[in-house]
C-alpha cells in the first residue's frame, strides 16, 4: 500500500484547528521517532526509511515499527509504507541494531490527529509541532493501492484547499533534515 501524502507549512495554526475539530475529534499524541539507516547509509541513498515510533496517547502506549520504500510519486514524496506493532519498543531497537542497523536521529512530534472520510476515502489529517524546529506542519494522507495515488493526491489537495492550505503551503522538506540542520 501507498502512503499518498502531501504536507503543508501552516500560518495560522489555531484556525486551522478549529476546522479540524468540526470535521473529527482530535487524537492527541506525542511520537518518539528513532531512524534506522545501514552503516554505509545506503537506506538514505535509495530513499528509504526504517523507523521506530513509540506513540504516547492519553490512554495508552504503542510502538509501531516502519519500513518506507522510495518514492512512487516525485511531487508528493509519497512512498510504499509497511508497518507492524510491536510489543516491546526496546526489543525492536535491539533487533535492528543487531541486524547491524544504526540509530541516525531520534527525535519528538507532538501531534493531534483527526481520522475522518472525505471524497469517499478515509484520510488522517495530523497537526504537528517538532520542538527542535519552527513552525507547525499539516500533513494529510490516506493509504491507497499504487494506481490510485493520483486520484488520492488530487482529493488530498481538495480537502487543503477546503482548509485555506494553497499550493505554495506544501513542502517536501523533511523533520529528519530539518532536525540534523537544527543540531547541526
Amino acid at each position: 500500500m501507498i502512503e499518498a501524502e502531501l504536507k503543508a507549512r501552516v500560518h495560522a495554526p489555531e484556525v486551522l484547528m478549529r476546522q479540524l475539530d468540526e470535521r473529527a475529534t482530535a487524537r492527541v499524541e506525542v511520537y518518539r521517532d528513532t531512524y534506522y539507516d545501514r552503516p554505509d547509509g545506503s537506506l538514505d541513498a535509495a530513499d528509504q526509511e526504517l523507523r521506530v515510533r513509540t506513540v504516547h496517547g492519553a490512554d495508552s502506549t504503542r510502538t509501531v515499527l516502519t519500513f518506507k520504500d522510495a518514492a512512487v510519486d516525485a511531487v508528493s514524496g509519497s512512498k510504499p509504507e509497511h508497518e507492524t506493532v510491536v510489543e516491546d519498543a526496546d526489543q525492536a531497537h535491539a533487533i535492528l541494531r543487531g541486524l547491524g542497523h544504526v540509530p541516525v536521529i531520534a527525535f519528538e512530534k507532538r501531534c493531534r490527529n483527526y481520522d475522518f472520510v472525505a471524497r469517499g476515502r478515509r484520510m488522517l489529517a495530523t497537526l504537528v509541532r517538532v520542538p527542535e524546529i519552527d513552525g507547525t506542519f499539516l500533513e494529510v494522507e490516506s493509504i491507497v493501492e499504487e494506481r490510485e495515488v493520483s486520484a488520492a493526491l488530487d482529493d488530498i489537495r481538495a480537502v487543503l484547499a477546503e482548509l485555506s492550505i494553497g499550493p505554495e503551503d506544501l513542502t517536501r522538506d523533511t523533520y529528519t533534515a530539518a532536525v540534523t540542520a537544527q543540531r547541526g
